[in-house]
């Protein structure tokens, strides 16, 4: 082994306002004191119950991926597993997401994307 993963950090224009709605999401503290990482403006960390961290970081001129758009590509996504989809859509649409993907066709994952445009799928478990 070379590495262990610490975090997922993803770039955005307001990392105060992605950390709360990955916080609404998956719970967990937003700006957990931890010593590998600085707490300030232009970054903020979400420690999660499972133990993943994420972290958001300001980028000046952010622009978002544009699925499935080639000139702009997703760079990665997250995928979460939910129990019942059709009650998570509900639940990640109030929170600010949009549907990228609604899965016609594939019954068992849809696409969104968080409130800065990074895309992430619920897939049923």
């Amino acid at each position: 082994m070379i590495a262990d993963l610490q975090c997922v950090v993803l770039d955005c224009s307001d990392p105060s306002e992605l950390a709360e709605f990955y916080q609404s999401l998956l719970g967990g503290a937003v700006n957990q004191q931890d010593r590998r990482w600085s707490l300030g403006d232009g970054w903020a960390t979400l420690h999660t119950p499972s133990g993943l961290v994420l972290a958001f970081q300001q980028v000046a001129d952010y622009r978002p991926p544009v699925w499935p758009e080639p000139s702009r590509p997703q760079q990665f996504h997250l995928d979460f597993g939910v129990p019942d989809l059709d009650q998570a859509q509900e639940e990640v649409l109030a929170l600010g997401a949009t549907v990228l993907d609604d899965g016609s066709g594939r019954r068992g994952w849809r696409i969104y994307a968080d409130p800065a445009g990074h895309p992430f799928c619920l897939a049923r478990h």
